[in-house]
Protein backbone atom coordinates (compact mmCIF):
# COMPACT_ATOMS: atom_id res chain seq x y z
CA UNK A 1 0.00 0.00 0.00
CA UNK A 2 0.89 3.48 -1.27
CA UNK A 3 0.10 7.28 -0.21
CA UNK A 4 0.69 9.17 -3.19
CA UNK A 5 -0.41 12.64 -1.42
CA UNK A 6 0.48 14.66 -4.61
CA UNK A 7 -1.82 12.97 -6.48
CA UNK A 8 -4.07 12.38 -3.45
CA UNK A 9 -4.64 8.40 -3.28
CA UNK A 10 -4.06 5.50 -1.94
CA UNK A 11 -2.81 3.23 -4.34
CA UNK A 12 -3.24 -1.04 -3.25
CA UNK A 13 -1.29 -4.07 -4.78
CA UNK A 14 -3.48 -6.87 -3.49
CA UNK A 15 -1.55 -10.40 -3.94
CA UNK A 16 -3.29 -11.39 -6.62
CA UNK A 17 -2.07 -8.17 -8.90
CA UNK A 18 -5.37 -6.41 -8.37
CA UNK A 19 -4.37 -2.61 -8.11
CA UNK A 20 -6.16 -0.31 -6.79
CA UNK A 21 -6.11 3.59 -6.68
CA UNK A 22 -8.36 5.17 -3.75
CA UNK A 23 -8.99 8.76 -4.11
CA UNK A 24 -8.08 10.37 -0.63
CA UNK A 25 -11.48 12.17 -0.59
CA UNK A 26 -13.56 8.89 -1.49
CA UNK A 27 -12.06 7.22 1.48
CA UNK A 28 -12.24 9.78 3.98
CA UNK A 29 -16.02 10.07 2.78
CA UNK A 30 -16.29 6.52 3.64
CA UNK A 31 -14.78 6.23 6.93
CA UNK A 32 -16.07 3.15 8.89
CA UNK A 33 -15.85 4.86 12.34
CA UNK A 34 -19.26 5.58 14.41
CA UNK A 35 -18.78 9.14 14.09
CA UNK A 36 -18.99 9.19 10.68
CA UNK A 37 -21.34 6.16 10.15
CA UNK A 38 -24.06 8.67 12.26
CA UNK A 39 -23.31 11.60 9.85
CA UNK A 40 -23.82 9.27 6.81
CA UNK A 41 -27.19 8.12 8.29
CA UNK A 42 -28.37 11.65 8.76
CA UNK A 43 -27.29 12.39 5.17
CA UNK A 44 -24.15 14.46 6.25
CA UNK A 45 -20.84 14.34 4.71
CA UNK A 46 -17.84 13.46 6.91
CA UNK A 47 -16.22 15.69 5.14
CA UNK A 48 -15.48 18.40 5.03
CA UNK A 49 -17.08 19.64 8.13
CA UNK A 50 -17.30 23.08 9.41
CA UNK A 51 -13.17 24.30 9.95
CA UNK A 52 -11.95 21.50 7.87
CA UNK A 53 -8.77 22.28 6.12
CA UNK A 54 -8.78 21.85 2.71
CA UNK A 55 -7.02 20.04 0.64
CA UNK A 56 -7.78 16.94 2.51
CA UNK A 57 -4.53 14.71 3.20
CA UNK A 58 -3.20 12.43 5.03
CA UNK A 59 -1.14 12.84 8.17
CA UNK A 60 0.06 9.08 8.34
CA UNK A 61 -1.20 5.77 7.85
CA UNK A 62 -0.78 2.55 10.47
CA UNK A 63 -1.61 -0.97 10.00
CA UNK A 64 -3.76 -2.37 12.56
CA UNK A 65 -2.33 -6.16 13.20
CA UNK A 66 -3.43 -8.36 9.95
CA UNK A 67 -7.09 -6.48 10.07
CA UNK A 68 -7.14 -3.50 8.30
CA UNK A 69 -5.47 -0.05 8.45
CA UNK A 70 -6.38 3.39 9.93
CA UNK A 71 -5.33 6.81 8.77
CA UNK A 72 -4.44 10.07 10.46
CA UNK A 73 -6.27 13.03 8.42
CA UNK A 74 -5.09 16.35 8.52
CA UNK A 75 -8.38 16.93 9.79
CA UNK A 76 -6.81 15.23 12.96
CA UNK A 77 -9.61 12.56 12.12
CA UNK A 78 -7.69 9.25 13.32
CA UNK A 79 -10.54 7.11 14.42
CA UNK A 80 -11.70 4.89 11.40
CA UNK A 81 -10.41 1.58 10.54
CA UNK A 82 -10.56 0.10 7.08
CA UNK A 83 -11.00 -3.61 7.01
CA UNK A 84 -8.92 -5.39 4.59
CA UNK A 85 -12.21 -7.02 3.64
CA UNK A 86 -13.98 -4.18 3.16
CA UNK A 87 -11.12 -2.30 0.88
CA UNK A 88 -11.21 -6.02 -1.22
CA UNK A 89 -14.63 -5.46 -1.93
CA UNK A 90 -14.47 -2.00 -2.92
CA UNK A 91 -11.87 -2.73 -5.29
CA UNK A 92 -13.67 -5.57 -7.00
CA UNK A 93 -17.18 -3.59 -7.20
CA UNK A 94 -14.97 -1.34 -9.16
CA UNK A 95 -13.01 -3.69 -11.51
CA UNK A 96 -16.49 -5.38 -11.78
CA UNK A 97 -17.48 -1.87 -12.96
CA UNK A 98 -14.72 -1.27 -15.30
CA UNK A 99 -15.36 -4.47 -17.07
CA UNK A 100 -18.93 -3.19 -17.73
CA UNK A 101 -17.98 -0.68 -19.00
CA UNK A 102 -15.81 -1.65 -21.04
CA UNK A 103 -18.35 -4.23 -22.58
CA UNK A 104 -20.71 -1.58 -23.18
CA UNK A 105 -17.74 -0.03 -25.47
CA UNK A 106 -15.79 -2.61 -27.05
CA UNK A 107 -14.19 -0.18 -29.04
CA UNK A 108 -13.26 2.16 -26.48
CA UNK A 109 -9.36 2.23 -26.49
CA UNK A 110 -7.99 -0.03 -23.65
CA UNK A 111 -5.65 1.59 -20.93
Amino acid sequence: MEVDRARSVVTIEWDDGLRQELPLVEVRLRCPCATCRGLRDRDEDPWPRPGSPNPLGVDGAELVGAWGISFTWNDGHATGIYPWEGLRAWAEAEHAEAERAGAAHPDAPES
